[in-house]
């Protein structure tokens, strides 16, 4: 529901980027109300946000959640307790408001307590990604290859790793861990194009669109 209105937030602020450094006199104020505006508006979502989120846990800690007798229900694995965090919930909303310092100061917390959540994990590899630390983006995903039997997930996290190192320019780790994202499943597109960046030596790498899917 907030796709719409974080779009057209993004857009206002591009537009300030672009504009402001050679901007004068009545174009320069009207960027800066702009600017304004943006800052008060994101300022209230976040406030929102976190009320949200603490209303939503103490509910989570209060209710009682068994079924009535006489229900039954098909047995379902039990949920990553991790995901009842207050951390990851903010966590979580830091991360679709692009505020991946704030993420990841509460993912920190919740690997803390639980250092093999693989949604934990990818959250803060993710927003380390976002930020620019390609080295703590890697420990993250690195560790979760590590916990999973999955072939998909394993391909996936493989290619974002050899994204990482082509990224860096190793692009002999990088073609390695293509391969071996290729092996894992052979029916992901992202490893073959970003063989070809890694040939070429330019282009634009691509992350697994699914990988990205799962936050």
């Amino acid at each position: 529901m907030f796709q719409h209105l974080f779009a057209e937030m993004n857009k206002m602020l591009l537009e300030i980027s672009a504009d402001f450094p050679a901007s004068e006199g009545s174009r320069r104020n009207d960027l800066l109300c702009k600017y304004n505006m943006l800052h008060r508006l994101s300022d209230e979502i976040m406030d929102e946000w976190l009320a949200f989120a603490e209303r939503l846990s103490a509910f989570r800690e209060s209710a009682d959640f068994t079924d009535p007798p006489g229900l039954e229900k098909p047995q379902e694995p039990e949920a990553a307790p991790e995901l009842a965090m207050d951390s990851f919930v903010r966590g979580q909303g830091y991360y679709k408001l692009f505020m991946y310092s704030k993420c990841i100061e509460q993912f920190n917390e919740v690997i803390s307590r639980y250092p093999d959540s693989l949604a934990g994990r990818l959250y803060l590899g993710m927003a380390h990604l976002q930020n620019g630390n390609a080295e703590s983006a890697w420990q993250n995903l690195e560790h979760m290859l590590g916990l999973t039997r999955e072939r998909q997930l394993k391909a996936m996290l493989l290619n974002a790793l050899g994204c990482i190192r082509a990224s860096q320019k190793r692009f002999g780790e990088a073609r390695e861990l293509f391969a071996l994202s290729l092996m894992h499943d052979p029916n992901l597109k992202e490893p073959n194009l970003n063989l070809e960046v890694c040939a070429g030596g330019e282009g634009e790498l691509q992350f697994s669109n699914q990988l990205v899917s799962l936050l």
